[in-house]
């Protein structure tokens, strides 16, 4: 019974128990929405069809699918299931949207179980394919079967129906063998069982696993592959549940990581989520989160306290607790610690951005330095320049948003200000404090303060009984018993004219 793949993946569902207004199928699992997960893994299997059934929040997950769709490079066909009627109803809905008089193997799963992957789909085919069932349900045994469809054995161990929880029997109860609810189907005896359900049960609904039943009972070859790996039936209903997910996805993200090179000095304390790309000789230290399509070259060292969302890291880097989103750093930089990179930062070879940096849309060249406290927003930084301790790239007016371009081989003394927009050229220098309002020359030295002026007295006069005019009464006391002192030891020693 082999013949064209169709694969169906139930989504419609309103995920009450997850008590929230995003559609349960979108909610994520290392980066992905759990639809996607459940799309990735039946693509996988490169079927002729690939129909999503949505219902609850259609539009959104429709969007998301549409996304996915272009990721992948391939269609994903969505049927709409307007009401929840159970199972059997929402494969009912996908068929329409398949060809009439539908041939081959119809596979179903669904949009929240992540853990469920291609190789364990293939091996349902293989397994349906090679038996020549005309069903093969996907099963796991567990130690708490509570809340799952049994599977119904003869004494050969022939499998013979699916019971619902709500409709099993004391004994039923019992059974230990549960419904990952995955199926391989031959579309035929779908169609004919479909056609054929009731909604004579507990809840009321057209239940898929009646076809199961059905197709045995007209003595069609009903069979079941029992995974190894319960976790990959697992399915989310509630956030309790979504996080123990998202922890077991985790966890194997991280070994498959360190199978392949990778240092992680904590594996509990790390999480890396799925497009994330790493090469070998990495090490994350704890408390790292690498996020989105954030990619780490050989020899990197990222953390402790590190979190890179879409960021791309060189070989040889040192990113110690930094904060980065969209943003690019050159092999051998070094950043952090303390330090904020937003969206549009892009460091070049060498580079330092120090403690208590901030940067966004900077383009910072190949052995430039920004040791700490400075901000650097809307820049374009050249090479091998210096940038002083706690100055400011002033870009914005209050209306709109300014561009500062600083030239290669510059030295910025402390306390900066630069505001935009302005340049300054090749070889410049400028000194402490400096205000800089307009372009500087290349090799020219900018500095913008007047003469030093002490108002002397002003705290005494202007800020009586204050302590730091008591302060200074004593101090300038204390200097005048010193001249005192000083030029009474003078007169001593003076010689008779």
């Amino acid at each position: 019974m082999s013949g064209p793949l169709s694969t169906l993946i139930l989504a419609a569902g309103e995920g009450t128990r997850m008590r929230s207004s995003t559609p349960k199928v979108l909610h994520p699992i290392a980066g992905r929405p759990l639809v996607e997960h459940a799309v990735r893994a039946a693509a996988g299997l490169n079927p002729e069809h690939l129909v999503v059934v949505i219902g609850h929040g259609r539009e959104a997950v429709g969007a998301e699918l549409a996304r996915v769709g272009e990721v992948l490079g391939r269609e994903v066909t969505t049927a709409v299931q307007a009401e929840q009627k159970g199972t059997g109803h929402a494969v009912s809905c996908a068929l329409h949207e398949l060809p009439a008089g539908l041939t081959g193997t119809v596979l179903v799963s669904y949009g929240d179980v992540p853990l469920l992957d291609t190789e364990t789909l293939a091996a349902l085919l293989a397994e349906h394919t090679g038996s020549g069932n005309a069903v093969t349900v996907l099963t796991a045994v567990v130690a708490n079967p509570a809340g799952y469809g049994r599977i119904v054995r003869d004494d050969a161990g022939v499998v013979q129906s699916i019971v619902e929880h709500k409709d099993a029997t004391p004994a039923q109860h019992e059974i230990t063998e549960i419904n990952s609810g995955v199926y391989a189907f031959d579309a035929a005896v779908l169609a004919d069982g479909l056609s054929r359900l009731s909604t004579d049960n507990a809840q009321g609904e057209l239940y898929l696993t009646d076809v199961l039943g059905i197709a045995h009972h007209d003595g069609k070859g009903v069979g079941a592959l029992v995974v190894d790996d319960p976790w990959v039936t697992e399915g989310v209903n509630d956030r309790v549940q979504l996080a123990t997910l998202g922890a077991e996805y985790n966890r194997r993200i991280v070994r498959r990581w360190q199978r392949e090179g990778v240092t992680v000095t904590d594996p509990n304390t790390t999480w890396i989520e799925a497009d994330v790309t790493l090469s070998r000789d990495v090490l994350l230290e704890p408390n790292t989160q690498l996020k989105g399509t954030t990619s780490v070259d050989e020899g990197s060292v990222v953390g402790p306290d590190t979190t890179l969302v879409n960021v791309t890291v060189g070989a040889g880097a040192s990113v110690v607790r930094v904060h980065a989103n969209d943003s690019e750093l050159g092999d051998g930089v070094n950043v952090g610690p303390y330090t904020y990179l937003r969206p549009g930062t892009k460091l070049g070879a060498k580079g330092k951005l120090g403690a208590f940096v901030e940067t966004k849309n900077a383009q910072i060249g190949t052995g430039t330095k920004v040791p700490h406290l400075t901000y650097v927003g809307d820049a374009i930084v050249g090479d091998h320049s210096n940038i002083g301790c706690s100055s400011v790239f002033v870009n914005y007016d209050g209306v709109n948003k300014h561009q500062t371009v600083v030239g290669s081989y510059v030295r910025l003394g402390a306390d900066n200000t630069l505001v935009a927009p302005v340049r300054i050229g090749d070889g410049a220098y400028s000194g402490a404090g400096a205000v800089i309002r307009e372009d500087v020359p290349p090799g020219a030295l900018a500095v913008s303060a007047g003469p030093q002026r002490n108002v002397e007295g002003w705290a005494v006069r202007r800020r009586p009984g204050t302590p730091a005019a008591e302060a200074a009464e004593a101090a300038l006391a204390a200097s005048e018993d010193t001249a005192v002192s000083v030029s009474e030891a003078g007169n001593d020693g003076e010689s008779p004219a």
